[in-house]
């Protein structure tokens, strides 16, 4: 407890790097996903590939893609950026499926019905299609949250400061309890994330909201 206490201004520095490194490749895969899961849906065969891509791309280790980025992008190693993209591809394999799947589960019934209304393909989709998947895609995006703030932990293994460099550092030295602090870190800032993704969600989607609480 007194290292935690001795620490404390440093813990919450790496949380913060931590929480920026998470929240953005989310927010990237979320803007890059959805659009591409609206379209795949519509487009099955090639949407089959699309989705076959994106399950393939999320098995490829972390760290090698770490490595192998710079040299790509042009950034130096400890570039931050490095870890962002990574984790926004992660997020976009992971997302692209949930959204795909979202939009073809839609009433087609409501779909039909905001066409005879005189909406154009880009209204039916903003205004209908979008806010009814809305309550999936959240779902989505609080398993690919869950996910990358544990994967950002990899980035300290090639430099890049974050929660993960409690965890390289203790080990080093062997000191358990940095180790230990470090994974309560991590562990409260995914639960922290989560709440604030349903806190949005209820914002957002206050429809959902009421109908789960109707059901119940």
């Amino acid at each position: 407890m007194s290292w935690f206490l001795d620490n404390l201004d440093r813990i919450a520095d790496l949380a913060l790097r931590h929480l920026w490194l998470s929240v953005l490749p989310v927010v990237l895969g979320f803007l890059v996903a959805v659009p591409i899961g609206w379209w795949v849906q519509r487009h099955p065969r090639i949407g089959a590939v699309l989705l076959g891509s994106g399950g393939v791309l999320y098995t490829l280790p972390s760290l090698p893609l770490l490595v192998i980025l710079p040299g790509i992008l042009g950034t130096s190693f400890l570039d931050p950026l490095n870890v962002v993209v990574v984790l926004t591809l992660y997020a976009v394999a992971l997302l692209l499926r949930t959204a795909a799947d979202a939009f073809a589960q839609l009433p087609r019934e409501v779909v039909d019905a905001a066409d005879a209304t005189g909406h154009s393909r880009w209204q039916r989709a903003l205004r209908v299609e979008l806010p009814l998947a809305g309550p999936v895609l959240l779902a989505g995006v609080r398993v690919v949250s869950v996910s990358t703030v544990s994967l950002v932990t990899v980035g300290a293994i090639i430099g890049v400061a974050n929660l993960g460099s409690l965890f390289t550092e203790g080990y080093q030295r062997g000191y358990t309890t940095e180790i230990v602090i470090g994974l309560g870190a991590v562990v409260v800032l995914a639960l922290a994330l989560d709440a604030l993704w349903v806190l949005l969600g209820r914002v957002l989607l206050p429809w959902a909201h009421g109908a789960r609480t109707a059901t119940a």
